[in-house]
């Protein structure tokens, strides 16, 4: 039985603004993607840039769809909404898919993107653990 006045532990928040940070640096990277800001630029090759360019829309989209609802997501943890859950299942969702293509599906044509290999990996398996930790808030009744 879950009491409304259950107070989250002290962890329960540092975890929520460390994954609202997480999603943000990733709003971050899908804007400055989006509108092709030196930042995103300076970071690859000129071969890497053009594959990315090549990538089809949906895998877009797809990026936008993962890192604004894990952000909303976050914010709706430290909210303390049960929401959260909700999008951050739908963020784990895209943003598996969309690295699932990029790993094995999508023609790099040979150009080196091991590092960003490296943080596809790390992107599934941290919504993942987000989705486990909203479920784990909720059971709680820490989100409500």
């Amino acid at each position: 039985m879950t009491n409304s006045i259950n107070k989250p532990p002290i962890w329960f928040w540092i975890v929520s603004v460390i994954a609202l940070i997480w999603n943000g640096l990733g709003v971050h990277g899908y804007l400055s993607q989006a509108y092709e800001t030196s930042a995103y630029t300076d970071a690859y090759t000129t071969e890497q840039l053009e594959v990315m360019s090549s990538l089809p829309s949906w895998y877009t989209a797809l990026f936008a769809i993962a890192v604004f609802t894990g952000a909303i997501g976050c914010l709706l943890l430290l909210l303390r909404k049960k929401a959260a859950k909700l999008l951050l299942i739908l963020s784990f969702i895209a943003a598996t898919i969309q690295m699932i293509y990029f790993l094995f599906v999508a023609d790099l044509k040979g150009v080196d993107f091991s590092a960003n290999e490296i943080m596809a990996y790390m992107i599934i398996v941290f919504a993942l653990f987000l989705v486990w930790f909203s479920n784990h808030s909720a059971k709680k009744g820490w989100i409500k």
